[in-house]
């Protein structure tokens, strides 16, 4: 399985925090959602793992919002409102 290249870490972890809580999910509500484990949910956020490109995949669509949300955009004002249609 592809890995998100360790760089990317810290910005990963604080964008799915971000966007978990944006949405008023707990941890263990964005693992159910997304059928991987509450470890691995916090492990990402905490940065003590990088998620795979299709853990990833699974935790926008559980948050409702696509992959590219996680990465940075030119403005670096994050956008939580905006979800997947």
């Amino acid at each position: 399985m592809a890995r998100i290249p360790s760089g990317s870490s810290r910005f990963q972890r604080i964008r799915l925090r971000d966007w978990r809580e944006a949405r008023g999910y707990s941890i263990q509500r964005v693992a159910d959602r997304a059928g991987v484990s509450r470890m691995t949910v916090f492990r990402i956020e905490s940065g003590r793992s990088s998620p795979t490109v299709a853990v990833l995949g699974k935790l926008a669509r559980a948050l409702r919002i696509h992959v590219a949300d996680f990465f940075p955009r030119r403005s670096s004002a994050p956008r939580p409102g905006r979800t997947r249609r």
